[in-house]
């Protein structure tokens, strides 16, 4: 609050959607490192080294590469169109009903995602805090959203670019002193400790001889590049903040830091799972059938200053991430669908409606409580993105035109026919798609793209 209060002493919109563009880039960098990583993030990496030992990390050394990709190509042309949204580039270059389908699929994507992400550390701090405190879960919610209103509903992008500073701090601090506290009962220092993890079977990085594992190495960096170029690059919610940096230079300098800061970031997520597997190991306590119970398990049996590190840290990476996503909707509302972006008090309706929407989600995933269909929600999710990469691939890599009145059909056939052919794989040949399923959406939105441009004149540009 005090911070969203201090930056935003100029209350506008410029500053709400670009942050004036004069963000220090290293501090955008330093800041994306945390709200990249959700408090689901939090939670579930640790626990990944009991199914796949550490072999997340070759995803993130193919998110590298995605970020390169970012840097160096989209960036370019996001700071040539100088607009707020990123789906402006789908206006000028394929037409008007290009640009409102690819933003309606953004705002359905990322109101959903991110309200599932929150739900779920809405019911962890509801279990930790809340509960002792006697507040049912819906006021937790409605609390929480209410708190990350109140400090963005002034500066918006600008203020989120110093929170996220905050927040990175004191995810990476109590992450840190978890582990310290590890380290401290079991191993003779940090050294002792490192060795034990590099030693241990379930620190394995590379898998590099089972071309049908989903952890091949060639199929993770492939994977991991795909990733970052579609759910970063393409999206609003991770591009806005590298857009307030001063120049483009300032933003690839940005891009490339936090691009390979991800990587020993992750690494110290991984080392204190391995680290908690071993101290049950030690305590002869039996280990728990999902992943992500393993780190909970943990905070629940020391309790104390555990216990409130745990939470910090989850509050610190679940706000970080909803705050951002609430600001891009936000944005792409205003700028791309009412096209109204210096019209303030369409922007603050629009961030206090989206803040009720967002709440409203949550209750909704709560009043269901259905596992299956909180996979539902996520699998959609994955195949909203796909149109996007479509879109952006056409527009980037032919002069072809396409015919504007077919495009938002063209969105919606080719999630439906991936959804389709994904079923069909799964009955006659046990086959279950994964992360190439997301190429395969962008190739058939961009093959739908091709035909409808038939007889339209190619693009001057």
């Amino acid at each position: 609050m005090a911070i969203g209060r201090w930056v935003s002493r100029k209350n506008g919109n410029d500053t709400f959607f670009r942050g004036e563009r004069r963000s220090p880039w290293y501090m955008v960098a330093f800041g994306m490192v945390g709200a990249s990583i959700s408090g689901v993030t939090f939670v579930s990496v640790p626990g990944m080294v009991l199914s796949s030992g550490m072999t997340y990390l070759q995803l993130c050394m193919g998110f590298i590469l995605g970020y390169l990709v970012v840097a160096f190509v989209l960036l370019p042309i996001y700071y040539q169109l100088n607009t707020a949204s990123i789906y402006g580039y789908l206006q000028q270059r394929l037409g008007r009903r290009s640009h409102q389908t690819g933003t309606w699929f953004f705002l359905l994507s990322k109101m959903a995602a991110a309200a599932l992400k929150f739900y779920v550390v809405c019911i962890i701090l509801q279990r930790f805090v809340f509960n002792e405190l006697g507040l049912p879960l819906y006021i937790t919610v409605l609390l929480l959203v209410l708190l990350i209103w109140l400090y963005t509903q002034r500066g918006g992008i600008r203020t989120l670019v110093f929170t996220d500073v905050f927040q990175t701090l004191c995810l990476f601090s109590a992450l840190l002193l978890i582990i310290y506290k590890v380290v401290d009962a079991h191993y003779d220092g940090i050294g002792e400790a490192l060795q034990a993890v590099l030693t241990d079977e379930h620190s394995r990085i590379f898998v590099t001889n089972d071309w049908a594992s989903p952890q091949n190495l060639w199929k993770q960096l492939v994977s991991g590049l795909f990733i970052v170029v579609v759910m970063t690059g393409l999206d609003q919610d991770m591009m806005q903040k590298n857009l307030t940096c001063k120049t483009l230079r300032e933003a690839q300098k940005d891009m490339c830091s936090y691009g390979v800061a991800f990587l020993p970031a992750n690494f110290l997520f991984l080392a204190l799972g391995v680290l908690l597997t071993q101290l049950f190991a030690l305590q002869q306590t039996a280990l728990p059938a999902k992943g992500d119970e393993l780190l909970p398990m943990f905070v629940e049996q020391q309790g104390g200053l555990v216990a409130i590190l745990f939470v910090i840290g989850i509050v610190a990476a679940s706000f970080s991430s909803a705050d951002s996503a609430l600001t891009s909707m936000t944005t792409c509302y205003c700028v791309d669908i009412r096209q109204q972006a210096g019209n303030e008090r369409l922007r603050r309706y629009t961030h206090l409606t989206m803040c009720g929407v967002f709440a409203l989600f949550i209750l909704i995933c709560d009043a269901v409580n259905s596992k299956s269909l909180i996979d539902a929600i996520y699998t959609m999710v994955s195949y909203t993105y796909g149109p996007l990469l479509g879109l952006f691939a056409f527009g980037l890599f032919t002069r072809k035109q396409p015919n504007d009145q077919w495009v938002p059909a063209v969105c919606i056939a080719a999630p439906l026919l991936c959804f389709a052919a994904d079923s069909i794989a799964k009955q006659q040949f046990d086959y279950h798609f994964g992360y190439e399923l997301l190429l395969i959406n962008g190739l058939i939105t961009f093959a739908g793209l091709w035909l409808s441009a038939k007889g339209q004149q190619p693009a001057t540009k």
